[in-house]
């Protein structure tokens, strides 16, 4: 993607943004060689910064949900990475949260530019007052998006009976690097995020200027993501069926495989195709990269994580591959580019329709829905559609679906954290490791990241409570 300002522009104004070490302001401040933003394109610009505003980087989390090969290298070096691999009960995390602080600072970095556009777009030139609040409109809900990733960390997840009573993360809405913030309760940070979306949805459109500027599908597929995580269903099926109106397709996994099927299956081959699932995919709403903003392979998978894919999956079978490295065997990437890892997807939306209709008794409704999905996965000679009896079932058939399609994103981490709390769906992750078992309760504390001792020594102008014990 185009890059519009300059990276030392945007990197370094944004980092005193949320350093709270001035009570500066950010248009106070104009770096040599460059001007205060004055124009609407000016701040329109700062939504492409890539690095800064469009990533999610959730490397601990994944390394819990066992969804990523790690490397012995890495698991020996970072203390953090190991315990939340080999699911150390024991280990204090707190003390080596530094070696992993981007999955808080940069969901922040993102926040501070969207109360900076939030604050002055509508004092900007050269722009109509509709594209003015357009822009305005997509600040919050990329500032809901950021929220989101931070509330599903480092806070523990949603729960009707206690969010009132629970800390969630700082809720900072100024520009102002020593503006004040309060740590609110899950309650209102969820408040928050669901008030910015409707307060955008009014003044977004159908389409945007690209992929990262969030349009009104991305804006109910984002609010239905939020409902289905507090557990309000009809809510968060009235937002699918918003969505689905802006986009409804779904990519050919059968059909992609068929068109590289010679490289795929070409022993010893691996680097065979070039990624879908970029800026361009057909199922974006709103993309968003992962750890990096660059093109690149995706992670590798553990064989055992392997085997949860169904029988046939031409999604998996187009991605990754089995490999032997010395003493290591994992899949590895075969695939090359860009990945929406943190962005909102028709598939994702599909999935929540689904599980919500199956939650509102409608399970034969929410079977077509998972099919109409899975059709689109499934090799041609494996494809069963599936059938459910009750919505237990149904919901474990779905989420079973969405865990392989959302492999790598925040959605995969917040379902497994809300569904542990429900008895009929709450799991036990095992794996075996050099000879060693390993198991993961559902009701472990390790399910709740901790804020980074950073943050707690050094919080601005405010105060942080940290949410887990160790």
């Amino acid at each position: 993607m185009k890059k519009i300002l300059s990276n030392t522009l945007k990197i370094s104004a944004l980092i005193l943004l949320v350093s709270f070490s001035s009570c500066k302001k950010f248009l106070d401040i104009v770096p040599k060689g460059q001007k205060t933003p004055t124009t609407l394109a000016d701040y329109e610009a700062m939504i492409r910064d890539e690095y800064g505003n469009q990533r999610t980087p959730i490397t601990q989390a994944i390394l819990l949900m066992n969804d990523k090969f790690e490397t012995t290298a890495n698991l020996n070096y970072y203390p953090l990475y190991s315990a939340n691999y080999f699911w150390n009960e024991n280990t204090d995390r707190i003390p080596i949260s530094g070696s992993d602080e981007g999955t808080y600072y940069t969901p922040y970095t993102g926040i501070s530019t969207s109360n900076l556009l939030i604050e002055h777009v509508p004092a900007a030139t050269e722009g109509s007052d509709a594209d003015k609040a357009q822009l305005i409109a997509q600040a919050k809900v990329l500032r809901a998006v950021n929220y989101y990733v931070l509330a599903n960390n480092f806070a523990d997840t949603y729960e009707a009976a206690n969010a009132a009573s629970k800390l969630s993360v700082p809720l900072i809405q100024s520009a102002d690097i020593n503006a004040p913030h309060t740590q609110v309760s899950i309650k209102d940070l969820y408040a928050f995020m669901l008030k910015d979306i409707d307060e955008a949805i009014p003044n977004l459109r159908a389409t945007s200027a690209t992929a990262l500027h969030p349009n009104l599908g991305a804006a109910y597929a984002l609010k239905a993501r939020i409902y289905l995580t507090m557990g309000q269903y009809a809510d968060a099926l009235s937002a699918t069926n918003e969505a689905l109106k802006y986009n409804d397709k779904l990519f050919d996994w059968p059909q992609f495989y068929a068109t590289y099927k010679t490289q795929i299956e070409e022993a010893d081959k691996y680097t065979n195709a070039p990624s879908p699932m970029g800026f361009d995919f057909v199922e974006n709403y709103y993309y968003r990269h992962g750890s990096s903003n660059f093109s690149g392979r995706e992670s590798a998978l553990r064989t055992d994580r392997a085997t949860k894919f169904e029988t046939g999956d031409a999604r998996f079978a187009s991605r990754w591959k089995l490999r032997t490295v010395a003493a290591d065997t994992y899949y590895t990437s075969i695939t090359i580019g860009f990945f929406n890892y943190g962005g909102l997807t028709t598939t994702e939306v599909y999935l929540i329709k689904a599980e919500c209709q199956a939650r509102l008794n409608d399970v034969p409704g929410a079977m077509n829905t998972l099919n109409a999905v899975r059709v689109k996965r499934i090799f041609a000679q494996n494809y069963v559609p599936l059938s459910a009896s009750n919505t237990v079932d149904a919901v474990k058939l779905i989420q079973r679906t969405k865990a392989n399609e959302l492999i790598n994103s925040i959605t995969n981490f917040a379902d497994a954290r809300r569904l542990n709390k429900d008895p009929n769906y709450a799991t036990t992750l095992t794996k075996t490791e050099n000879g060693q078992n390993y198991s993961l309760s559902p009701t472990s504390h390790l399910w709740t990241m901790p804020i980074p001792l950073g943050a707690i020594k050094n919080p601005g102008n405010g105060t942080i409570v940290q949410n887990v014990s160790k």
